[in-house]
This record gives C-alpha cells, structure tokens and sequence, in this order.
C-alpha cells in the first residue's frame, strides 16, 4: 500500500512538473523589454545596481510583504513556543576551539554585513544578505555557547523584529502623496532606500536567528 502511494505521488509530481513546463514555454513573448525599461529609469532610482532599483523602488511592495511574510513566520513560531516558554540555556558543554572561531568570527561577519548594506546601492549586497550574515552570526554564538537561545523575546527584541517592516510602512505612508505606494522623489530616493535597508537588515538578522534561536530554545528544554 505505501509503494503504491509513493508510486502514485512520484507520478503525480512528475505529470505537474511536465504541465508547469509546458506552460512556461507556452508562454507568448513578453510586451516589455523589462531590462531596457529598468535601465531608462536608473537615474530616478537612487542607486546604481538594478536588482536594488528593482526591490526596493520599481517593485518596493513585493519586498515590502516578503519582509512582512518572514515576519509572519516567526509569530507563528513564538505561537507555537510560547506555551511552553521557560528559562533560555545552552545546549551542553561548550567547546572551546568552536568559542574561540566564533569570538573571532563574529566581528568579521557583522563588517561584512555592514559592506554587503553598504554596496547593495552599487553592486550585489543589501538588506537582505546583511540580514543573513547577522543571523549566522547570531547562531554561530549559539552554537558555541556563547549566546543562549532566546525564550518568549521581551518588547525591545520584538521592536527590532519588527522595526525594518515598521520603518518600511512609515516611509510608505508618508509617500501615499506622491499617487502611488512608495513613489520616491529622485532627490530623496537614495536616502530613503538606505534608510529602509538599514532598519531590513538589522531585523532580518533578528527574524532569521530567532526562527532557529527560539526553537533551539524549545529544543533545549525537551
């Protein structure tokens, strides 16, 4: 009964795989020529890379609700640990040579973070990658004993979560004069979107460690 459920599943993906490619390469060709049409509007954007113009310009609300859609996911992971909140620790001895390589570490990565945050307005980098170099850094001390996983976070925590989105939603706001969803005015557009990238990367950093800091805490007391 199993093989033929694992048959029937192996053969139901294969046949939507097959159907989702036939249908790309139905696709007509598209009305826009999208790089051409994001180049002649570089001069507006406020920065130098495209993906960044992109992201956090032409296209803000989609990174908008991807930021709000992490955010999302780590309220459903404190749901689910917040019943079972206690005392946070650290999960058996440490290991001395893994504390050392994360002491040295860690200040590495939160320069780099703070270049990635820096370059993204002229070369790949931004929020988000700085965002991820401070959540790795958060779990490398957590794994080496020096940080301990996070019980229930108290509101100072929680406004560092949360402060990218909100930050994100004031500047939108703000610009709802302009006519459309964060519409920057050409002379103000690179400090906004620096401003936006700052408040981004400090809380993904916060979200992405605290996905695996909060259950490592759970873990922990089990």
């Amino acid at each position: 009964m199993r093989e033929a459920v694992r048959i029937a599943v192996l053969l139901g993906g294969g046949a939507l795989a097959v159907g989702l490619i036939a249908a790309v390469l139905d696709l007509p060709p598209p009305a826009v020529d999208l790089p051409e049409a994001v180049a002649a509007h570089m001069a507006q954007s406020g920065v130098e890379h495209p993906v960044t113009a992109v992201l956090l310009n032409f296209r803000g609300y989609d990174t908008l609700l991807e930021v709000a859609v992490l955010l999302l996911a780590l309220l459903g992971v404190l749901t689910v640990v917040g019943n079972e909140a206690g005392t946070p620790g650290t999960a058996g001895a440490p290991d001395p040579v893994l504390q050392t390589l994360a002491r040295l570490a860690t200040p590495l990565m939160m320069l780099a973070a703070g270049y990635l945050l820096w370059a993204g307005a002229h070369r790949p980098g931004g929020a988000f990658q700085a965002g991820a170099i401070l959540a790795a850094a958060a779990v490398l001390l957590n794994l080496a004993g020096v940080l301990p996983a996070w019980a229930v976070p108290r509101f100072w925590l929680r406004l560092g979560m949360a402060g990218g989105l909100l930050i994100f939603l004031a500047i939108a706001a703000g610009l709802l004069g302009q006519g459309a969803l964060l519409r920057y005015p050409p002379e103000w557009a690179g400090t906004l979107i620096l401003i936006i990238e700052a408040g981004l990367a400090l809380s993904l950093g916060l979200i992405l460690a605290g996905l695996f800091l909060l259950l490592g805490e759970r873990g922990e007391r089990r």
